[in-house]
């Protein structure tokens, strides 16, 4: 099993930033692939970013430029960093781990843009 533990979101205006961060535990290797999905309200979940050691981070594109995914093995934590938050970032935010052929979600935490 897998546990994905989120803080981080909340309210904030155009423009301005919010760090995400998402604490693994369970059967998680140092390798495994860590990242976030967003679920915008009454549209379908999407991936954002993802974070692969020994790949460069995966991206959509609107997160380019303006989203930073990193992770700290030791703690197997991974963060999203975002930076010029738009109205449209607006949804809650899951964290999300594939291990063995199943998926992890973690709860979910809100993050709202409000212009």
């Amino acid at each position: 099993q897998v546990q994905l533990v989120e803080s981080g979101g909340g309210l904030v205006q155009v423009g301005g930033s919010l760090s995400l961060s998402c604490a693994a535990s369970g059967i998680i290797s140092p390798i495994n692939t860590l990242g976030w999905y967003r679920q915008p309200p009454g549209k379908e979940r999407e991936l954002v970013a993802s974070f692969t050691p020994g790949r460069p981070p995966y991206y959509a594109d609107s997160a380019k430029g303006r989203f930073t995914i990193s992770r700290d093995n030791n703690k197997k934590t991974v963060y999203l960093q975002m930076n010029g938050l738009k109205p449209e970032d607006t949804g809650v935010y899951y964290c999300w781990a594939p291990v063995r052929g199943s998926e992890y979600w973690g709860q979910g935490t809100q993050v709202t843009v409000s212009s």
